[in-house]
């Protein structure tokens, strides 16, 4: 078995929702992970999730992941019936596309742990109604939970069957985890992974999504994430749907402003340089 390579489609942000596909498809990923908002005005616009579902279907793809579920753990009691509201949707949405989890990023604001650990709990029973995994997603620029060992706490105090962590080279180093952090997250805990790199400047605690850079131009030990996650066997097929999935994920303007075929192409390259 090996690594499924995909591309997250902020890496190439602009383009037009079938154009990102259709792109995937050409430079050989075999997934994609969609934005819950580029689908939602997609359809805004006349067309249908069928059509989605059938370009991913066309160029070969699976969909590992789709992204994001916001406002949950920071809502008010008088605002959460609200809040769900939004998230069912895209649970809705996200099971439509045939993924298998959701992400359920946490708040720029300070929460109280018992609150998102007792709403994570919440959102995991809500997503085997819909049949969807939210997996936790930790911030390395946010106030709530930006490192790995907070992420871990809060997935392993749910004692869930489907809690996972959706781990991030980027927020890795930005949130400061160390890589002994890592090594601590068991292999039935990670839902994902997001592949990117970070520049030398600005400094750590300044950085933010638009400072990511293509994996090999920046600073991270990435080779040495690669291959922890080779030694607990994540490159191997889990047989439950998850697993073995790996996203390039890039919000950097000047790579937006590139042709995305150059950018695809050269991502294709340091993945497999270092995926193998």
């Amino acid at each position: 078995m090996s690594f499924i390579y995909c591309l997250n489609t902020s890496t190439i942000g602009p383009q037009p929702l079938m154009e990102k596909i259709r792109l995937a498809g050409k430079h050989g990923f075999a997934g994609i992970e969609l934005w819950h908002d580029d689908v939602f005005a997609y359809v805004e616009q006349g067309g249908t999730v069928a059509d989605v579902n059938k370009a991913v279907a066309d160029e070969g793809l699976i969909v590992p992941c789709t992204i994001a579920m916001k406002g949950w753990c920071e809502a008010s009691d008088d605002e959460y019936s609200t809040v769900l509201e939004d998230v069912k949707r895209r649970m809705n949405l996200a099971a439509e596309l045939g993924s298998p989890y959701i992400v359920a990023t946490p708040a720029h604001v300070p929460v109280d742990y018992e609150i998102i650990k007792r709403r994570y709990k919440e959102l995991l029973e809500l997503g085997r109604e819909i049949g969807v995994k939210p997996t936790f997603e930790y911030l390395g620029f946010c106030v709530s939970v930006y490192r790995i060992d907070q992420a871990l706490e809060i997935v392993t105090a749910v004692d869930d069957p489907d809690a996972t962590i959706l781990l991030d080279a980027f927020h890795n180093y930005r949130g400061g985890s160390t890589f002994d952090d890592l090594t601590k997250v068991p292999l039935h805990l990670i839902g994902h992974y997001h592949l990117d790199d970070a520049p030398a400047d600005p400094p750590r605690e300044q950085q933010r999504d638009p400072d990511r850079v293509m994996p090999g131009d920046g600073i991270l030990d990435l080779a040495a994430e690669i291959q922890w996650l080779r030694d607990v066997g994540y490159d191997k097929d889990s047989g439950t749907g998850g697993g073995r999935t790996i996203s390039l994920e890039l919000f950097n303007p000047g790579l937006w402003k590139k042709d995305p075929d150059e950018v695809l192409a050269l991502g294709m390259e340091r993945m497999k340089e270092l995926l193998g």
